[in-house]
């Protein structure tokens, strides 16, 4: 969704092959949109000299201007909602702003694909000539370590979940209307290729950071993400990161680039380095002894873009015969075959789809409160006002905000005292706070943090409330005499045990960061004018949770107004996997577990049917979460969520929940190999506080 402004007349976007303008161009055969796509690269890569071929290899590609090519600038971020934080899009004239929906980690917390996959929805930028087409988001990382700063970037800690999100998005953001897969909307990236979750903590620096990932862990956890961006979402990118992973590089890492995206994936696209990520290897890391070789090792083990300049020394190593062309050649090819999926060399984009898109084209407890109940309201915390604390990182400019006191003043008279300054709160004003609590009929305390706490290059030493939060939150609640609900912003779990176990504190809401219009979305819910459906996207753990401590909150977590009863309709108590009779698992008695690859296993399914029903008094949407603890072998995890499913009920509606379970798939985990085998045994499948036990056997 764009804001716009009235103009006179756009700026126009950038594309190649202008026949109006230049008639010549007809006689190229990469001009001409009727032939194949392959035909079309090997024409222009053929036309191109091997200093204009480097300048395709980096992020501000040089333009060719005695082939029609104009500079292209392949940075621009949409993480959620176009961001000008990379030199690719640029807010003003027709559009001084956009959209910019809540942080991904808030987003994740609905388990909605649909709505994961609209508001991955853009395009109209580029067509006023004030973004690209190729957006490197999603951020589709495992969050596992509450201290990562980046944490809020991503859907969570499940690689499902994760899984989910990322293909939902890339499909908003790349799928076309008229069902043409070969075509491209804009190219989304999923991003960063792979085991990263740190970024600056306590003297580790992702520069230099080494992750030391077994193969189990790395196909269990971190890997499937990724996998199901090109597999299932058909990404047409891939960004791979800053740290090595087991000692290598992953930007330089043939097998975990050319190996597995192209070669077992088989990602039809480009695969690009995190910015600058190539002089980091070199200049940081120390892997490479020049920057000639540098390039060499990039292009050789699979690189196609280099984010950054760094790639410009392609030259020098193929001179020094360190890079043969021919890989520049594959490189490009991969680029400009993205770029024709785009449209970028068909012309005047007004005359294809999506071309005349622009800047018009928007799109029970002590909670709900009365708002007729409450006569006044008091507003406490250093988030309470927030405005662009409530957008994130990677950020667009939105064109107005509605903080959460202008969100709660709307429906009851409020008094706001911030308690400290700045979410820091290395000093608080107690007496203030305590006063307008103490005589207010009810208290909602607006508190977490921003990213001067949290955020790319920075992770957090301590998970509690920042400063002197924790003391404020105490304090004010212990002088109140009607509800206090404590809201949390902030990317990351916290540490609020604390209030979890203060009688006084009758409610906690985490809003994640909410976007532009958080405000209004926090006193929709406090109000009951929304009901709530949000599971917790990843474990909230206590300050010990090193020491494998309790948790505060569990994955999955999340209340609503209304309550739902679940009832298991059908599902099997035996699957029998079918084995040849030669197989060793017939003369074993020891066998844990088959190839998950086995033939007698394909196409071995069954279905789980559940009746679901509201039995309270609001509508409302509910998650059910179906999850499987297998038998304890191949250090299996204790628990793995299969699949998730959303559905709405009015009041006292009941509605069916159908999963279909395919025994390879879904029952299947990790051995310490990297290889999905089938635990037999079994298996105890959750769902809606339910528990059924299902036995795997031969």
């Amino acid at each position: 969704m764009l804001c716009s402004r009235p103009v006179i007349a756009q700026t126009k976007p950038v594309f190649a092959c202008d026949m109006l303008s230049n008639p010549g161009l007809r006689n190229f055969s990469f001009c001409d949109p009727s032939l194949d796509m392959k035909a079309r690269v090997d024409d222009l890569v053929g036309q191109l000299t091997l200093q204009e071929k480097i300048g395709w290899l980096v992020s501000g590609a040089k333009g060719v201007s005695r082939l029609g090519i104009p500079n292209y600038e392949w940075w621009s971020e949409a993480l959620h909602g176009v961001s000008d934080v990379g030199p690719g899009t640029k807010f003003g004239g027709p559009v001084p702003g956009a959209t910019s929906f809540p942080q991904v980690i808030l987003t994740a917390a609905s388990f909605n694909e649909s709505l994961f996959e609209i508001i991955g929805k853009a395009r109209a930028m580029y067509n006023v000539g004030l973004a690209g087409l190729t957006f490197w988001s999603p951020n589709v990382n495992i969050f596992r370590d509450p201290r990562w700063g980046r944490g809020q970037e991503t859907p969570g800690e499940d690689p499902l979940l994760t899984s989910k999100y990322g293909v939902a998005y890339v499909k908003g953001l790349q799928q076309t209307d008229d069902g043409d897969t070969n075509r491209l909307k804009v190219a989304a990236c999923c991003k960063h290729y792979t085991a990263y979750d740190l970024d600056n903590w306590k003297g580790f620096h992702r520069f230099t950071f080494n992750a030391l990932v077994t193969q189990q862990d790395m196909d269990d956890t971190y890997q499937p993400p990724f996998k199901s961006c090109v597999v299932d979402g058909n990404v047409a990118s891939v960004m791979c990161s800053y740290n090595q992973v087991n000692g290598k590089p992953t930007c330089g890492d043939p097998d975990l680039l050319a190996g597995v995206i192209r070669d077992e994936w088989k990602l039809n696209g480009y695969i690009v380095s995190d910015c600058d990520s190539l002089k980091v290897m070199f200049e940081n890391q120390h892997y490479t002894k020049t920057p000639e070789e540098t390039a060499a090792l990039a292009v050789n083990s699979g690189l196609d873009l280099n984010c950054g300049s760094f790639l410009k020394n392609a030259e020098a190593a193929v001179n020094r015969g360190l890079l043969n062309e021919t890989e520049i050649d594959r490189a490009i090819s991969n680029n400009f075959a993205t770029m024709m999926r785009l449209g970028f060399f068909d012309g005047n984009p007004s005359k294809r789809l999506y071309g005349n898109l622009g800047a018009g084209d928007n799109t029970e407890g002590s909670l709900p409160l009365s708002p007729t109940a409450i006569k006044s309201l008091a507003v406490i915390g250093p988030n309470a006002n927030a405005t662009h604390t409530m957008l994130g990182n990677y950020e667009g400019k939105p064109c107005k905000y509605t903080t959460p006191l202008q969100g709660l003043t709307v429906s009851v008279p409020t008094v706001y005292q911030p308690g400290c300054a700045g979410v820091s709160c290395g000093t608080v004003d107690l007496d203030a706070a305590k006063k307008i609590a103490s005589t207010a009929d009810a208290v909602v305390l607006v508190m977490g943090s921003d990213q001067s706490i949290e955020a790319e290059s920075r992770d957090r030493v301590d998970i509690t409330l920042p400063g002197q939060q924790q003391l404020l939150v105490s304090e004010v609640a212990n002088v109140s005499n009607g509800p206090v609900i404590l809201v949390i912003m902030s990317g990351g779990g916290m540490d609020v045990q604390f209030a979890k176990d203060n009688p006084k504190i009758s409610s906690i809401l985490w809003v994640g960061f909410p976007g532009q219009a958080g405000g209004a979305a926090i006193a929709d819910v406090i109000f009951g004018y929304h009901n709530p459906s949000g599971k917790l996207p990843m474990t909230w753990y206590p300050q010990s949770y090193a020491d494998n401590g309790p948790t505060v909150f569990s994955f999955g977590d999340g209340i609503s107004y209304s309550t739902f009863k679940h009832q298991l309709v059908k599902a099997p108590m035996h699957v029998s996997v079918p084995l040849e009779d030669e197989h060793i698992c017939r003369s074993s008695t020891t066998c844990k577990s088959i190839d998950a690859m086995e033939e007698s296993c394909k196409n071995l399914a069954f279905d789980i049917h559940l009746r679901v029903k509201n039995v309270g008094k609001f509508s409302g949407s509910h998650t059910v979460l179906l999850f499987s603890s297998p038998p304890r072998v191949h250090n299996a995890p204790l628990k793995r969520l299969l699949a998730f499913r959303k559905v709405h009920l009015r009041p006292e509606e009941e509605g069916a929940v159908r999963f279909d379970i395919d025994v390879c798939k879904h029952l299947s985990v990790v051995d310490e190999k990297g290889k999905w085998r089938v635990a037999l045994g079994n298996h105890t499948l959750h769902v809606g506080g339910l528990k059924h036990s299902l036995n795997v056997r031969i």
